[in-house]
């Protein structure tokens, strides 16, 4: 079953102001006591493009058992491996 089966049953909102989602652990839709505004962001991801990509599950502990070594998060060691990749390919690195 697809992770999306249930959004052809919800119904949509007039606007995204009354958009609403519930906190962690209510995915019923029961009421929560601390509701979670859906318009909130990150300020650390605006301006920002979001990059995936899918990898073993070795690859991924072998990336954040790195990351957490080297004391950087997983984003920081990417930018890295990105940065260094561009250098490779002749291209300057932008940074993260």
């Amino acid at each position: 079953m697809s992770r999306f089966a249930n959004l052809a049953d919800k119904p949509k909102a007039s606007s995204k102001s009354q958009i609403q989602r519930t906190a962690p652990g209510h995915e019923d839709g029961a009421a929560s006591a601390a509701p979670v505004a859906s318009t909130s962001r990150s300020n650390s991801r605006a301006g920002r493009k979001a990059i995936a990509a899918y990898f073993s599950p070795e690859m991924s502990l072998a990336m954040h058992v790195c990351a957490r070594k080297h004391g950087l998060s997983l984003q920081e060691l990417m930018a890295e491996a990105f940065d260094d990749i561009l250098r490779k390919y002749g291209q300057s690195p932008v940074g993260g």
